[in-house]
């Protein structure tokens, strides 16, 4: 299958790196500035940019008819604008805050600790992260996606969110309840950017001839 990078960076040069043993050959290189046409006949794209520039991509690729995986956050509130696009186009979209596939167990977990815990009033939470200092979203995707997760499964208290960006660090996300009694602390940690960057490539290969908009806790559980 061939792969369009759109964004190439240190994400998009890992998928480069990566994306011989998922399956693909990387047919277009995409950088800043660059024209998304080069896109034209790439059988699916990876989207790995900033927020300023991912809806423009998006939609670009929408009319282009390439379905596209899209890691870039910071857009979500213009999601509704990029699904008509490809809804209308006929092409499929994965988006995420995060492309790891234990982040996304990892919200799992803590949205049924959040769920059994919602109506003991004596436990307060706490959601906590730090990424790299380069890293343009604070708080990340990933402790909105919590959170959110957090309140869907029934938690109405206050949430005390924080996030620190220092350093290289690829990113950790802590959710933590505590009582007078005890504290339940759940944590992830990312060791590199690989597991974002698999978790792409199978989202890419899963998209591929489908039609619609989904999020990538959708491909790994379903609706």
């Amino acid at each position: 299958m061939k792969l369009a990078i759109v964004g190439y960076g240190k994400m998009g040069r890992l998928i480069d790196q990566l994306a011989p043993e998922a399956g693909f050959d990387v047919a277009a290189r995409i950088d800043a500035g660059d024209d998304i046409s080069a896109a034209n006949g790439a059988d699916v794209a990876i989207e790995f940019t900033e927020p300023e520039s991912a809806v423009k991509n998006l939609l670009g690729l929408a009319k282009l008819k390439v379905p596209v995986v899209c890691g870039t956050t910071g857009w979500f509130g213009r999601l509704h604008e990029v699904r008509s696009a490809v809804e209308s186009s006929g092409t499929g979209l994965v988006y995420s805050a995060n492309f790891s596939v234990g982040v996304n167990v990892f919200t799992r977990a803590v949205a049924e600790a959040a769920r059994l815990l919602a109506n003991e009033e004596d436990y307060a939470v706490w959601a906590w992260e730090i990424h790299h200092s380069a890293k343009k979203d604070a708080p990340s995707g990933t402790l909105l996606k919590l959170t959110g997760a957090m309140k869907a499964a029934g938690y109405n208290r206050p949430i005390d969110v924080s996030s620190n960006r220092a350093g290289a660090h690829p990113g950790t996300h802590e959710v933590g309840f505590d009582s007078s009694a005890d504290t339940i602390t759940l944590r992830h940690v990312a060791r590199n950017r690989e597991g974002f960057a698999r978790g792409a490539l199978k989202a890419a290969r899963w998209v591929v001839g489908k039609q619609g908009v989904w999020e990538f806790s959708e491909v790994l559980f379903g609706r």
